[in-house]
């Protein structure tokens, strides 16, 4: 299992973090580099509890499937995200959202275990924890830029923050 964790520090209010971090629209945003796109499941707005997407995505140089599930949720504190089918042996995606010191503190807490028993252990030390570590920062940074700015606005409604 390899273990990545990340803290992104974003001057906005933690609902709008929380609901951000859940938005079909925003992850496609954020993953334009890899032409990441929902084929299945829920295939726009806010992710929630029990709830599935699936995505097409490019990642070196092939075309790749992934199904997660939404599998915990604690609004606006929490949620889990866990692979269902994909090129993982398996992964769990922890987010969780906290006030500090007037800003909300975003943790990313991604767990996960290549495939292909020693081979994939190979391939992880040597590039595909540094790769998931740099596409999550990428994504974090897309999340701190819409909730800082006003961009959040076109993608979340009153209801919803």
């Amino acid at each position: 299992m390899s273990l990545i964790i990340l803290h992104t520090s974003i001057n906005a209010p933690l609902e709008v973090c929380f609901n951000l971090s859940r938005s079909i629209e925003l992850h496609q945003i954020s993953t334009k580099k890899s032409e990441e796109k929902v084929i299945a499941g829920k295939m726009s707005g806010l992710i929630g509890l029990h709830e599935t997407v699936t995505w097409r995505a490019r990642h070196f140089g092939f075309w790749l499937q992934l199904t997660s599930k939404i599998t915990e949720y604690n609004a606006p504190h929490f949620f889990v995200d866990e692979m269902v089918s994909g090129p993982f042996s398996s992964f769990r995606h922890d987010h969780i959202f906290e006030k500090k010191n007037g800003q909300t503190l975003m943790t990313d807490r991604f767990e996960f275990q290549s495939p292909l028993g020693f081979l994939g252990k190979f391939v992880n030390v040597l590039f595909l924890k540094s790769y998931m570590e740099k596409l999550l920062a990428e994504r974090n940074q897309v999340i701190k830029k819409y909730a800082e700015g006003s961009g959040w606005r076109e993608l979340l409604t009153e209801v919803e923050v």
